[in-house]
């Protein structure tokens, strides 16, 4: 029984909050999230984030341009030129995001990291949950 209940709790959160939320017309802290993504050159950005959009995992990508990167890779310290993209979604749209990315994505490894949004403007968190569907 208390497996079960740990296990059910994520979806009664998620439950809860929807409700609170739906009753108080409030935004929930943490509904949505902002996922960084790097890639090699501006082509890979433009396709991943492209492919993103089409499946409808997330509301809005930014492509920012060129930055310069250090980082250890193999016990090595390397230097690169990468572009970041900025993804704004639903939280519950993370790990599908990240999944997602990680099948198309030429990095052995990428950079998907992502960070629940605390607050912002009532109605553009309202149009990303209306551009990104529900599970």
């Amino acid at each position: 029984v208390v497996t079960l209940s740990l296990l059910m709790y994520p979806v009664l959160r998620s439950l809860a909050l929807q409700l609170h939320s739906a009753i108080t017309g409030s935004y929930v802290s943490g509904t949505h999230s902002i996922a960084f993504i790097n890639c090699l050159n501006e082509q890979i950005a433009k396709d991943i984030a492209r492919a993103i959009m089409d499946k409808k995992l997330a509301a809005y990508v930014n492509i920012l341009p060129k930055s310069s990167a250090l980082y250890f890779w193999k016990g090595e310290l390397e230097e690169s030129a990468e572009i970041l993209l900025i993804v704004k979604t639903r939280t519950s749209k993370i790990d599908e995001l990240s999944n997602y990315v990680r099948s198309i994505h030429p990095f052995e490894i990428p950079e998907i990291i992502s960070l629940p949004i605390d607050q912002g403007n009532p109605l553009y968190l309202k149009w990303i949950e209306e551009n990104v569907p529900r599970d």
